[in-house]
């Protein structure tokens, strides 16, 4: 990434290093496996001082977009007693004490509190007072996963729209900040972007150079409207295809990776809108759209090649009968007797969604495995620093 040379008259070492044992050999092109070992020097390495680059930048972008378009930052809770997600997959919070004297069944907080999947009901409170806001901080998972895809700690950027009725609105402002950043970051890290498409990107097109692909990923990404199919479309696309599924397509199953992927190459490996999943596949938060026999909530997932899904967003139930209904029926009255009041006490239509931000660096950037676009990855068994 060097674009001139320098003709020294004198030089003076600062810093001095033993080259022979300094684990990245200079003008040699390290595996991002390898570069991972050493999180303490990776920074220094030629491809993620670009990655870091380009993350400040698409953090600027996102900020800015949403503070262009009169949304207030919320500094939502990392500390939390609520399960978002209902996935349970969740790192629970003790104090050194509390782990050696668990038999007490004691709490620092008086109740169980643990590391945000999520910073969305924060949000919907904020939602209340102001009519856009938004999020952008770090999640916690604690899937048993060492895959490509997963992370224990990563980013999420979040946004909650108070009167809107339609699952348009929330679609057309994930696909603004998603054209609107990557426009960003392709015009203020061009060589950064470059590199990883050149070096990085596994999926190279045979004789085609890195600025060529960038092109097509520009031409593609905010040249066109984005594909919009249903849930119930999206199954029977799966039903017809040739392809054999390691997790058959059924209505009412959740889309694996496999299908997400599928689903892209099928609509032209252009990024597609999948909505109006099934009620029962849904949190309880996303809108009963009171359809049938085949019963769906509003709901809407983004789906990229490469990667699969990267944002998810739905409608949220602001009706109080509907909402009581259901958590009656989940056994979550009790919990979730905040969230009723939400709605108790003078609500409006409104939705929102998230985006996974190292997905979206994964994307843009062509990388295949998500540990190698965050600075310090955190996940099963590996907590280096």
């Amino acid at each position: 990434m060097q674009n001139m040379e320098l003709k020294a008259e004198t030089i003076r070492v600062v810093g001095p290093c033993d080259i022979w044992s300094f684990p990245l050999k200079m003008k040699e092109r390290h595996p991002l496996e390898y570069v991972r070992q050493f999180p303490h020097l990776r920074c220094r390495n030629n491809t993620l001082g670009s990655l870091l680059r380009i993350r400040s930048e698409a953090t600027a972008a996102i900020h800015s977009f949403f503070q262009d378009n009169g949304y207030v930052h919320i500094h939502t809770p990392i500390i939390t007693s609520n399960d978002c997600e209902g996935a349970g997959d969740l790192f629970q919070i003790e104090t050194s004490n509390e782990a050696r004297e668990s038999a007490e069944k004691t709490h620092f907080f008086n109740v169980p509190a643990f590391l945000t999947v999520s910073g969305q009901l924060h949000l919907e409170v904020m939602s209340g007072a102001f009519t856009h806001v938004f999020t952008f901080g770090p999640t916690f998972r604690a899937e048993n996963s060492q895959s490509r895809r997963h992370l224990a700690e990563f980013y999420m950027v979040e946004a909650e729209l108070s009167f809107t009725e339609s699952l348009q609105d929330i679609m057309q402002v994930m696909e603004d900040l998603f054209k609107t950043a990557t426009s960003t970051v392709l015009s203020k890290c061009p060589r950064d972007v470059e590199l990883f498409h050149k070096y990085m990107a596994p999926a190279q097109k045979v004789g085609t150079d890195a600025e060529e692909q960038i092109c097509d990923l520009v031409e593609n990404l905010l040249s066109h409207l984005l594909e919009e199919i249903s849930y119930s479309e999206a199954v029977e696309i799966l039903k017809r295809a040739s392809q054999t599924f390691t997790f058959k397509p059924e209505w009412g199953c959740d889309l694996q990776t496999e299908h997400e992927k599928y689903l892209v190459k099928h609509c032209g490996e252009v990024p597609v809108f999948v909505i109006n999943y099934p009620y029962d596949l849904k949190p309880f938060y996303m809108r009963d759209n009171e359809d049938g026999p085949q019963h769906t909530v509003a709901a809407v997932d983004l789906l990229v090649p490469g990667v699969g899904e990267l944002c998810g967003g739905s409608l949220r139930e602001e009706r109080l009968p509907f909402l009581e209904s259901r958590l009656q029926r989940l056994g979550l009255t009790d919990a979730y007797q905040w969230y009723l009041d939400l709605r108790k006490f003078g609500s409006v239509p409104h939705g929102g969604f998230g985006m996974g931000f190292e997905r979206y660096l994964q994307y843009i950037l062509g990388v295949d495995n998500i540990k190698d676009v965050i600075p310090f990855p955190r996940f099963s068994h590996s907590c280096l620093l």
